[in-house]
């Protein structure tokens, strides 16, 4: 059975149902943003009877019930249910009703991105010189109808009364549709003048050859029934507008709880009185100086998937005790269909306990020295961490509990498993991970079991924007690592008051020297988190000159820069020696050992030099890889 079906509309019976209200637009459709050059263009495209492409349009009153709004520029008409939703052709629709029907000056910008005013007119001579591109026959007028030059000072054309508009021959676009009135008016301005009988020949053609275009304009429209589910629409609309921002589930999800009464857009985003969550979240936890907190990376899809966690469990829950099994079950899931089914009751029930789920979770990262969105391994798992808070709730303050969810989060993060398609594995956690939490002996979570680091995964671990690399980092500082110089440990007023990053122990300058590869002395196993003043007095040194300088200038007692080197998984014997083969074979055993401290299972090690090959593999591959055993 079809879900469509196509049929030309009359353009002049299209922008009367724009203006009655029969034709609206779905509330998540952005605003009318087309400049006064592309409406020109329009304007030409039509007066010549050329194509301007199909429209799409959705039957009102099925499954997708969004809330409508009238198209811009329209009276609103709150009496006036739409028969149909416009959801492609907006800007080609809205622009044409703007110049045409509305009979209002039309606010738009120009190439540049100017706010203007325009009045559009057809140069009627122009229009009907063959020579001349339509597209020129097509004028943009400032609100009092008179065009300048010279900085204003020299005006160029005024048409600002009906005569001086006669006697220009500059037909308004406003009056396409209803040209009666506007001849009369001409005939009786040329009347008893030389020029009368070729007026009249001229707008007769006139008329004809343009007009008429106008009048008898036919747009193709193709209609989906009322009966298209709310994900086809979204992935239809994807499609269709292609040249856009991608319409994502939030969009529709407003547009349906809008139609309940519920503004959910005021929710995120505030109303310019009070903060919505998004600028909360952006605030939490943020210290000063820092930018934007850990949250500010978190999403309104984001969210809901969590909501629809919570709702789609429920679901389940409720089935099971109704006697239902296997595949009569729903599924426990965010993904966007269940978005796009998730009602607006669920999402009041569960939006406080989620929005304190984030919270936790950002609380819960701070304690990993995980301060910035910046150093987050994976945006995509703070969904299942906040879900997993939220229905814990204060239990996540016991110490065998917050063990165990450490533990969790370390081996998705070395076990690389929210690179993407993480819809099952978020479902999945959010069944597993809390019941493992809570119990004294329960089976460990897939993401835990499942999961085995590769010991020479350290060697390819290189760029910043590795999950593995941001979480070896913030292993390092987790686990008590300090600034050589300094001492302190990386709490958070010591990370962002001393600009703490990750840099080289063997310095790139001194490695570069000694012919030693990239893909050798940038792995992580070279890097360390250090205070931009140390890395500043480290500069491009050997170990062993770097060190004498901060025993001797910074007067640091050799016994206690001892003591920070090796809070780093550092053996200080090998820098002082500058024994750099040594020193990577010695400190990767010891960050395979912090990794198997925080719960992650590893795979024998083969010493780091061993396969030159192996220290040359693209890392951008292994990264988009699943290291599960």
């Amino acid at each position: 059975m079809s879900t469509f079906r196509t049929n030309p509309v009359a353009l002049s019976e299209l922008l009367k149902n724009c203006r009655d209200g029969a034709l609206q637009l779905p509330d998540f459709q952005r605003s009318w943003v087309w400049d006064e050059e592309r409406i020109k263009s329009l304007i030409a495209s039509v007066s010549r009877a050329f194509p301007v492409g199909a429209l799409m349009t959705l039957e009102a009153g099925g499954e997708a019930n969004f809330k409508p709004r009238p198209m811009e520029g329209a009276a609103p008409c709150p009496e006036q249910l739409p028969r149909a939703l416009l959801l492609d052709g907006q800007q080609r629709v809205t622009s044409m009703y703007q110049v045409t029907l509305r009979g209002q000056v039309v606010e738009t910008k120009t190439a540049k991105g100017k706010n203007v005013r325009r009045w559009f007119y057809i140069d009627i001579r122009k229009a009907l010189d063959a020579s001349v591109d339509r597209d020129e026959a097509i004028v943009g007028l400032p609100e009092d109808l008179k065009a300048r030059r010279d900085f204003g000072r020299e005006i160029v054309l005024d048409v600002s009364s009906s005569d001086l508009e006669y006697e220009k021959l500059m037909y308004p676009v406003r009056a396409v549709f209803d040209w009666d009135d506007w001849q009369e008016g001409f005939q009786d301005f040329w009347r008893k003048k030389p020029e009368e009988d070729e007026m009249r020949d001229l707008f007769k053609r006139f008329k004809k050859e343009v007009l008429e275009n106008f009048k008898t304009y036919h747009v193709p429209v193709i209609e989906l029934n009322r009966e298209t589910s709310k994900e086809a629409v979204c992935v239809v609309f994807e499609k269709v507008n292609t040249g856009g921002k991608p319409l994502d589930a939030f969009e529709l999800v407003t547009a349906m709880y809008a139609a309940e009464g519920h503004e959910l857009r005021k929710d995120w985003y505030g109303d310019g009185k009070t903060h919505g969550r998004q600028q909360h979240f952006k605030e939490f936890l943020k210290a000063p100086g820092s930018g934007s907190g850990i949250l500010s990376g978190v999403g309104n899809t984001d969210f809901l998937q969590v909501i629809s966690l919570f709702h789609t469990r429920q679901r389940r829950r409720e089935a099971e005790k109704a006697g239902k099994q296997g595949k009569e079950l729903p599924n426990v899931t965010g993904n966007r269909q269940a978005l796009l089914s998730l009602p607006l009751a669920a999402y009041k029930q569960y939006e406080r306990q989620v929005e304190d789920g984030f919270e936790r979770a950002a609380r819960f990262l701070y304690t990993l020295r995980i301060y910035r969105l910046d150093d987050l391994p994976y945006q995509s798992q703070i969904v299942p961490l906040a879900a997993i808070l939220a229905d814990i709730g204060n239990a996540w303050g016991n110490q065998l509990c917050r063990d165990k969810l450490q533990r969790w989060f370390w081996n998705g993060v070395f076990g690389e498993l929210y690179g993407s398609a993480v819809d099952s594995r978020n479902a999945l956690d959010f069944m597993e991970v809390p019941i493992w939490l809570q119990a004294e002996n329960g089976a460990e979570p897939s993401t835990v079991s499942e999961t085995m680091f590769r010991a020479d995964r350290l060697k390819t671990m290189r760029s910043r924007l590795s999950a593995a690399y941001k979480g070896m980092n913030a292993l390092l500082m987790g686990k008590g690592a300090r600034d050589f110089c300094s001492g302190q440990a990386f709490d958070d007023t010591v990370f962002f008051g001393e600009n703490v990053d990750i840099h080289h122990v063997f310095p790139k300058k001194w490695c570069i020297e000694r012919h030693i590869s990239p893909e050798v002395f940038d792995s992580i196993i070279n890097k360390t988190p250090l205070s931009w003043r140390t890395n500043r007095i480290i500069g491009g040194d050997a170990p062993s000159v770097y060190l004498k300088k901060l025993e001797e200038e910074e007067r640091i007692a050799r016994a206690s820069l001892d003591e920070n080197l090796c809070s780093h998984q550092i053996l200080p014997d090998l820098l002082r020696t500058d024994r750099f083969e040594d020193f990577l074979a010695d400190r990767q055993r010891r960050l395979l050992d912090l990794i198997r401290g925080a719960g992650v299972r590893v795979a024998d090690a083969d010493s780091f030099l061993d396969d030159d090959a192996e220290a040359a593999e693209d890392e951008d591959s292994i990264e988009a890889s699943q290291t599960i055993a």
